[in-house]
């Protein structure tokens, strides 16, 4: 694999796998181990069209005499939370010699494309532009951007990103884009119980026709029973509830590489300072003394199944509008089952020392939910849930 002649040629996700073994970054995993091959298979492929593409200088005065080429073939990578589909997908993304790539989480790609047709639909109406279907330019501009998509969390749960993939994606893989994509659920799993799911089962087929669908098995994920284990409210937040902190969040991220990542709310993008699968890590000063609102967090309940937020201080009349906005944003967390890790200047019934306004009151249940949220009930449902969605 990825030799020519006995010289290798480029990199491979096996070596790279092999090495954080070595090192005892991660534990050796037969399963992760076939699918980094299977990644450097398409790598393999991904090099030999781009070299193709370069074989002749002349080549593009030829192209139309030649037979058009077959599509390459994309991976479609499916299986339970925190069996390192995203570390081995982003092992792809680094080694694949491809300029123009792009990786994005799923949600953020459907957004991005309806942010698209909504401006060409007012483009169309503003007469500026003459083409009145806006899937097939959307298409064409997503294609000259990048041939190679890798997603992150690969789900349908919008209608209107639903009714629109079949066309959308027909476009892109006809315009010669490979997919790369890791979800919780095999394809034919995807949308179900949707509104008018027939419409979009035509997808499903397409997905299945131009990418290998493979299975990383899901096991025992015995990361969740250590780090119920763990506190999940640590106060005062001093330097020992930091530590605690890095340690419950190398866990529950499997110690997969964390990055920034962004949710996009109505065109708006919201930072998150670090993300690893289904895990975002915050400040307090990032998500309450932001102008942040109820769409801002519900975007972020909806993408992420585990917040932790570092340093929430106690708040009193001077910090009457970051009290809002962290009231708002546990009643977010809580409504949606979001698993809250935290470090706090003080227990929840201290947090809030204000008297003015109607903040001391509502806080009384913010305080009573932060309480709850750390029950050893509400963490073993949430462990429950995680490993139904895994199994």
């Amino acid at each position: 694999m990825n030799l020519r002649d006995g010289i290798q040629t480029h990199p491979a996700v096996v070596q790279k796998y092999r090495h954080l073994v070595e090192t005892g970054s991660i534990q050796n995993d037969p399963a992760q181990e076939a699918v980094a091959a299977a990644l450097d298979d398409l790598i393999d492929r991904i090099a030999d069209r781009r070299l193709e593409a370069k074989s002749s200088a002349l080549g593009w005065l030829f192209a139309r005499k030649h037979p058009r080429r077959e599509p390459i073939r994309g991976l479609y990578l499916h299986g339970g939370v925190g069996r390192g589909k995203t570390m081995l997908m982003d092992m792809f993304f680094e080694l694949v010699p491809a300029r123009r790539k792009r990786r994005v989480h799923f949600n953020d790609f459907m957004a991005d494309v309806q942010d698209r047709i909504q401006k060409h639909r007012q483009a169309r109406k503003d007469g500026t532009i003459k083409e009145d279907d806006p899937i097939p330019p959307v298409a064409r501009a997503l294609a000259d951007e990048a041939w190679v998509l890798c997603f992150d969390e690969f789900s349908v749960t919008d209608i209107a990103d639903a009714m629109i993939l079949s066309r959308l994606f027909s476009a892109l893989f006809s315009a010669g884009v490979v997919l790369v994509a890791t979800s919780n659920v095999e394809p034919g799993s995807l949308y179900r119980d949707g509104l008018n799911r027939q419409l979009f089962l035509p997808f499903v087929d397409l997905l299945r026709r131009h990418a290998e669908v493979l299975s990383l098995d899901a096991q025992k994920d015995y990361r969740l029973d250590r780090l119920n284990r763990l506190p999940v409210y640590l106060a005062p937040a001093d330097a020992d509830a930091d530590r605690q902190m890095d340690e419950s969040w190398a866990l529950m991220t499997n110690d997969e590489p964390a990055a920034a990542a962004e949710v996009i709310v109505k065109g708006r993008h919201v930072g998150v300072p670090l993300a690893a699968a289904t895990a975002a890590r915050f400040t307090f000063h990032d998500l309450c003394e932001k102008p942040l609102g109820a769409r801002d967090y519900l975007a972020i309940a909806g993408r992420f199944d585990t917040i932790f937020i570092d340093h929430v201080p106690v708040m009193d009349d001077h910090r009457r509008n970051e009290a809002k906005r962290f009231i708002l944003l546990i009643d977010t967390l809580y409504d949606h089952k979001v698993r809250l890790v935290v470090s706090a200047a003080a227990p929840p019934g201290e947090l809030y020392r204000g008297r003015r306004g109607h903040e001391a009151f509502e806080f009384d249940r913010t305080a009573s939910r932060l309480m709850e949220m750390q029950s050893r009930d509400w963490l073993d449902a949430w462990t429950a849930r995680h490993r139904s969605k895994a199994a």
